[in-house]
């Protein structure tokens, strides 16, 4: 298994130190260092600074918003990060939700779904420089990746966006995974994967034995893990609150999945105006089960539990305190994974 580092948005936490952490990385010799993007900072502009000041680290999009750009645009955008970088570059793509395509973007909602199948292949077109199905004179793109293959990464939380990144990516970017509670996931991932496509071309599709399992997961280093669990609660009450409508958070959807029920309390306080009697609601058990909390011991015992759960690349976001904490967690992570024999 794999490090990561994950920086978040600018302005919201992680990327406000996030080159020193980016570097920091880099120098602990990490994997991967993901950006994200929601209404605020975009992604490749962070990616591209990232880049610029690293060495050897993979920057990868967690995620470019699929109704924020053209598939053109997006394999314009990944080609880019790919030269500039020396071919480091992992494109992590997702629907994002009703909120952000239609209030952000004016992007109509329906069928993200068959939208994101159509708009990955238009993208994987396009990055084989072959020309794309427009209506106008077809166009090839005139820059080549370095890799051989830029490998595509989706987000995904419900049953058939699990199961279309089991079928159509090289990865899967996942929110909030337990290892406890994996298998109600990793059911709909193995499905997709079923109907995955041999590979014919080069590089069209996925390949058919390799599949990154991504978990985007909070760390806190220290000795009190109640404490360390407060670190990281306004980050759950976000999402289990926050993002999506009373009917379309998926984050919350999950967590109720899991058996997390009270989830549907966080979220009806926090669309009440409740802010701090959601955060109280948020259960202690639900961020112990998606984070790396505690002791440096704990944590590698945590990892070993991701690890056998599923994931290949555990992608860790540190919570708490400045910079030099921030970094001392990294590397505090890194005694873990090998304290774990990973």
């Amino acid at each position: 298994m794999k490090l990561g580092l994950g920086l978040g948005y600018l302005g919201a936490g992680f990327a406000a130190n996030g080159l020193e952490l980016a570097r920091e990385a880099d120098r602990l010799g990490y994997d991967v260092c993901w950006a994200a993007e929601s209404h605020g900072s975009d992604a490749a502009t962070v990616l591209a600074w990232v880049a610029a000041h690293t060495e050897q680290i993979g920057i990868g999009s967690s995620v470019f918003q699929i109704p924020g750009r053209t598939p053109a645009m997006t394999a314009m955008t990944a080609v880019t990060l790919d030269t500039l970088s020396g071919g480091r570059f992992r494109l992590g793509l997702g629907v994002s939700g009703p909120r952000v395509s239609e209030g952000w973007h004016g992007v109509p909602w329906a069928k993200p779904l068959e939208r994101a199948r159509d708009y990955v292949s238009v993208v994987r077109t396009a990055l084989r420089q072959e020309p794309l199905p427009c209506n106008g004179e077809p166009l090839r793109l005139s820059l080549s990746p370095v890799q051989q293959r830029i490998p595509v990464y989706l987000a995904a939380i419900g049953p058939r966006s699990l199961a279309l990144a089991g079928e159509i990516a090289d990865g899967w970017l996942a929110s909030f995974f337990s290892p406890e509670h994996a298998g109600i996931l990793f059911g709909d991932i193995e499905a997709g994967r079923a109907r995955r496509p041999a590979m014919t071309d080069g590089g069209a599709d996925p390949a058919p034995d390799s599949f990154d399992v991504v978990s985007m997961t909070p760390l806190v280093v220290g000795d009190d893990v109640a404490a360390c669990a407060d670190a990281v609660r306004w980050y759950a009450t976000v999402y289990l609150g926050g993002m999506g409508g009373a009917d379309s958070n998926y984050y919350n959807q999950l967590a109720c999945r899991m058996g997390f029920t009270t989830a549907s309390e966080v979220q009806r306080r926090y669309l009440a105006g409740d802010l701090s009697g959601a955060a109280a609601a948020v259960p202690v058990e639900f961020i112990d089960a998606t984070s790396l909390l505690g002791p440096v011991p704990r944590v590698a015992a945590r990892m070993k539990e991701f690890a056998a759960a599923g994931v290949t690349t555990l992608t860790v976001s540190p919570f708490g305190g400045g910079a030099a904490r921030r970094k001392a967690m990294l590397a505090a992570a890194l005694t873990a994974k090998t304290l774990a024999g990973l």
